[in-house]
């Protein structure tokens, strides 16, 4: 389904309000289920059951079951808690900027950092090279000022930012709307039967592997269009266009259709480390090659790109 626009308030020592009125496409979705399927919430199905059981999510001013099939009309309203005291901290470290304004900076993301910090990656993030660029950043949460979309650390290229609440809530907006061009670049493994596709599959964490994602029954609604770029011996070269933002979703969708991204040692089936000619690649053949937007302030189309890095840049040679 599409997500429906969420208008956001900010409340002192409250934490964040949120106002979601209930869609056509929405109507017999459980309220939790819901919930998780907001990318601008992007919270898990058992987080959103602890807020319902909190108290934090009304129906229509009623507080509802998770299990509530939600009808249409209604208007559910979500406080999530307040963030706690964060511990970032600036630090100055180089970064590509492709674009700036007074709202957005765009980023040419190199493989190998992450977006923002996590249990085991306190540190050396973009987030914290953010801040040490514009110590201004939007504080949308405590790890993650002026952050709307991620890349996974070993993916490179395009990411926007937001500088300030406003170009935040524009760039949440637009792509709730899916008018957000998301564009990457991969090389998957074997040769592609159908040379373009959509794949339509819902994603959730995988029930065997809570650190993983997989093609979940019930999950959260994803699609993926592909289309062929060039065929190798054993490989295909794709363009890869992003309809919804799940976690490692390219990734997730290409393995289920048995056609793994190359070089991935999560979701590969690791074939690929027997080729002299990809073996050396240290991380997955993944580039967020296109990313497109309205400015925030102007509502002008812009369109970034950015070229392959040369380590998949030097595979494709030898391929070719």
């Amino acid at each position: 389904m599409t997500d429906e626009m969420i208008e956001t308030e900010e409340q002192e020592d409250a934490g964040e309000s949120y106002t979601l009125p209930i869609p056509e496409q929405a109507v017999g979705m459980r309220l939790d289920a819901y919930l998780a399927s907001l990318e601008a919430l992007s919270i898990s199905r058992s987080y959103a059951q602890k807020l319902i059981d909190e108290g934090r999510v009304l129906v229509s001013s009623t507080r509802r079951a998770a299990s509530w099939k939600l009808k249409f009309g209604e208007i559910v309203g979500l406080l999530l808690p307040p963030p706690a005291p964060s511990n970032l901290r600036p630090e100055q470290i180089p970064l590509n900027i492709v674009y700036e304004d007074d709202d957005v900076i765009v980023v040419d993301k190199a493989a190998g950092m992450v977006v923002h910090p996590a249990p085991g990656h306190a540190s050396g993030t973009l987030v914290n090279a953010l801040l040490g660029y514009d110590p201004t950043l939007a504080m949308n949460g405590t790890t993650r000022p002026g952050i709307v979309h991620r890349l996974d650390k070993d993916t490179s290229g395009l990411i926007v930012v937001a500088r300030n609440d406003a170009a935040r809530e524009s760039l949440v907006q637009q792509m709730q709307a899916r008018t957000m061009l998301k564009e990457y670049l991969a090389l998957t493994q074997g040769k592609l039967k159908h040379p373009n596709g959509i794949i339509d599959a819902p994603i959730d964490r995988d029930p065997r592997e809570r650190k993983q994602m997989a093609v979940v029954m019930g999950g959260r609604p994803a699609r993926t269009r592909y289309e062929t770029i060039g065929y190798f011996a054993r490989y295909t070269h794709v363009r890869v266009r992003l309809e919804t933002g799940r976690t490692h979703q390219i990734r997730v969708h290409m393995t289920y259709i048995g056609h793994p991204i190359v070089g991935d040692s999560v979701y590969g089936d690791q074939m690929w480390k027997r080729d002299p000619e990809v073996a050396d690649l240290a991380r997955q053949f993944l580039h967020a090659h296109r990313l497109g937007f309205n400015l925030p302030s102007s509502g002008t189309y812009r369109e970034f790109v950015s070229p392959l890095p040369a380590d998949l840049q030097s595979v494709l040679d030898r391929l070719s």
